[in-house]
């Protein structure tokens, strides 16, 4: 793994209308959409070329709304890869619309299906609007993600007004189908960051068997330097290691960290709407 001195500034790919992007193998890149920069790093556990984590980012046909997703699928090889081309087609499905519940339901459904091989998973999703700078969450039993709160000037987990310090109520996916999963709402302001991750993460244990838990987490974000967030994640990673006395982390690693920029969406000129709509009725591929 890179050492944060040595991991470059990566160059981002701005997300175009109706591109979706990702999977399940290994990457560490930078993405960008309207208001909101990603920081996306996988790497399947012992060296393997495709892991159980599996993350999506999107962009809508507007420029408008990106959604982005991080599951924890068990099993791995091609029930996994076939779980991947599943949520890459219903990403794509649900591109256009803010509603992660939806989507989030007819995942759970997918998982009770022959084509999911009966696996199940764990999942967080999050659809960021532009026009309002609102990010909508839903999570599926998944590790809950931090935030960072630059007015605070500090980092909490993210949750549901009024749920703090419980555990998510939603069920992972493919446990019991149908099963209702629920939404909520946040107001990003410029300079926030949102970190999703695997569970690896928090199970990290040190040689005394101390798990590394939520608040360990806590602790090692607020000593990372905000000013690089692309340097962020390999930061983190390297002080999990150390935490572990030397030791990697022994299971599928993926992070995803949203920095916000309050940039509004793109304006696009008649060709660039064409194409947009020649995508969004299945004229040109997604």
């Amino acid at each position: 793994m890179d050492t944060p001195e040595s991991h470059p500034t990566l160059p981002a790919h701005a997300l175009t209308c109706m591109e979706i992007f990702g999977g399940n193998e290994p990457i560490d890149t930078a993405i960008s959409t309207p208001g909101v920069d990603a920081f996306i790093f996988s790497r399947p556990y012992a060296g393997e070329h495709a892991g159980g984590d599996i993350h999506y980012a999107s962009m809508c046909v507007t420029g408008r709304i990106a959604r982005f997703m991080v599951a924890d699928v068990s099993g791995h090889g091609e029930v996994v890869a076939e779980v991947a081309r599943t949520l890459r087609g219903l990403m794509r499905k649900n591109i256009n619309t803010l509603d992660n519940a939806r989507f989030t339901r007819a995942l759970n459904t997918a998982f009770q299906m022959d084509t999911t091989g009966g696996k199940f998973a764990t999942a967080i999703l999050a659809s960021y609007f532009a026009p309002t700078d609102e990010l909508i969450v839903v999570n599926a039993g998944h590790p809950r993600p931090l935030r960072f709160d630059a007015e605070r000037g500090a980092w909490s987990i993210l949750t549901e007004a009024g749920q703090e310090g419980k555990s998510a109520a939603n069920l992972p996916l493919g446990i019991i189908d149908p099963t209702e999963f629920s939404q909520f709402s946040t107001r990003l302001n410029r300079g926030d960051l949102v970190l999703f991750y695997t569970d690896g993460l928090i199970e990290a244990s040190s040689a005394g068997g101390q798990m590394l838990g939520e608040e360990g987490l806590i602790r090692l974000v607020s000593s990372l330097d905000r000013g690089a967030p692309e340097r962020m994640i390999p930061q983190l990673l390297a002080r999990i290691e150390a935490h572990q006395g030397g030791k990697p982390i022994g299971d599928d690693v993926t992070c995803v960290l949203l920095c916000h920029n309050a940039s509004n969406p793109p304006k696009y000129s008649l060709g660039e709407q064409m194409t947009a709509l020649a995508k969004a009725i299945g004229l040109r591929p997604v």
